[in-house]
């Protein structure tokens, strides 16, 4: 890979950590806190919205992050040709214990 791919590498998998912090900043903060008034207007099973986004939302939220993350790194992994196996072999970079 050249300096150029690594860039573009770099930069995806940038774009991506903002995206997916931006989903999980919403969710936790702004419906968890700022909105939780407005949300809990809506009950659901008997729960307010603003509670289940505070209590339970962040967490799922990030949880169901996690898996996005995964599932798009390996996409980006393939789209440039990485491969996890290969990692060691990069440039002497990675040192073990």
């Amino acid at each position: 890979m050249d300096e150029s791919q690594r860039q573009q590498y770099w930069r995806s998998n940038l774009t991506l950590m903002s995206a997916l912090l931006v989903c999980w900043f919403l969710v936790s903060y702004v419906c968890g806190i700022l909105l939780v008034e407005p949300l809990n207007n809506i009950v659901i099973n008997g729960f307010p919205m603003g509670f289940w986004f505070a209590q339970q939302g962040a967490i799922v939220t990030f949880v169901v992050l996690i898996g996005v993350c995964v599932w798009r790194m390996d996409k980006l992994d393939g789209k440039y040709g990485i491969d996890i196996d290969d990692i060691d072999d990069y440039e002497g970079e990675v040192h073990h214990s």
